[in-house]
């Protein structure tokens, strides 16, 4: 686990630094309010700061608040030392966002005691904010969690005229596959698909389960020719190999719609995934395992 340690006592820096990595902790130091701030509200922040309170640039009490205002998205613990002991600090403290506060000289044995406190609570955190947001079958993005990131990729688009394409992809004759092999070889074959479909994809792609065998893949900054030829990357990876199952192999297929917001289109995310949706049943229609653009015409 990482820690950010913030003080502007070098001594103090570099013992507390030794005695961390000893205990197997990866140690990240700031020597000033200001630097440890930019740490804590880097999208790669650690789950766990130990802050003092009177520092350069900002003190302990002005990075809580802002760490607490700005950090919505995952859990800091924040231990705060200083060498204040009256309750009225220990107060002002807490208010400004600090899970625990420890007066200094403070003991190395009872700070690794609120450390590891710290710990299991950013990963009981960690693990909520994962179930809260994931399809607990695939492992997914569920429907909220797609569809907000495709409402905010949309409002970057009319701030920035960044181009935004979706894929809305359907399994093919999947109530077929629970009829015939059992619901637990639809699970399977459910998995299998998010597997292979989340290897082809681009790293800062998203994809999620929208409802029972739909799926939604957001592409950032991808025109029409790019969402094209993912989806169809898309397609093949499933298509071209049966999906085995423990109640045998299954032959599994997506019929996949695009949509694209490009620099000239305004658009409601809802009617982006219209647009998508429709292509999507154009696909079934048309045949199945195939792609199909909502501007253009059959693409495979």
């Amino acid at each position: 686990m990482k820690i950010l340690i913030a003080d502007d006592d070098p001594v103090a820096l570099l013992y507390l630094e030794n005695a961390l990595e000893d205990e197997g902790y990866e140690v990240i130091t700031a020597i000033d309010g200001k630097s440890a701030c930019d740490i804590l509200l880097h999208a790669d922040a650690p789950m766990l700061a130990i802050i003092d309170w009177m520092m350069p640039e900002m003190d302990g009490v002005a990075v809580c608040r802002a760490v607490r205002e700005k950090v919505r998205d995952h859990y800091i613990y924040l231990i705060m030392l200083t060498s204040k002991k009256e309750t009225q600090f220990t107060v002002e403290a807490i208010d400004a966002g600090a899970d625990a506060f420890m007066s200094k000289p403070y003991s190395i044995e009872e700070l690794q005691v609120r450390i590891r406190a710290g710990k299991r609570i950013s990963e009981l955190e960690q693990e909520l904010r994962l179930k809260a947001s994931h399809d607990s079958l695939t492992g997914l993005y569920n429907r909220g969690a797609i569809v907000d990131i495709l409402r905010k990729a949309m409002a970057r688009h009319e701030r920035n005229a960044y181009p935004v394409s979706i894929i809305f992809a359907d399994v093919d004759h999947f109530k077929r596959t629970n009829d015939n092999y059992g619901h637990p070889a639809g699970d399977a074959v459910l998995r299998e698909v998010a597997r292979r479909t989340t290897h082809v994809l681009r790293p800062y792609d998203s994809f999620g389960r929208y409802g029972g065998e739909e799926l939604l893949i957001v592409l950032p900054d991808c025109g029409a020719k790019g969402a094209l030829a993912v989806a169809e990357r898309v397609r093949a990876a499933i298509a071209d190999q049966p999906v085995m199952t423990n109640f045998g192999d299954i032959s599994t297929s997506l019929s996949l719609g695009v949509a694209v917001a490009d620099g000239d289109t305004s658009l409601h995310f809802d009617d982006l995934i219209q647009m998508a949706d429709s292509a999507m049943y154009q696909a079934k229609d048309n045949g199945r395992n195939r792609v199909v653009s909502a501007n253009a015409n059959l693409f495979n």
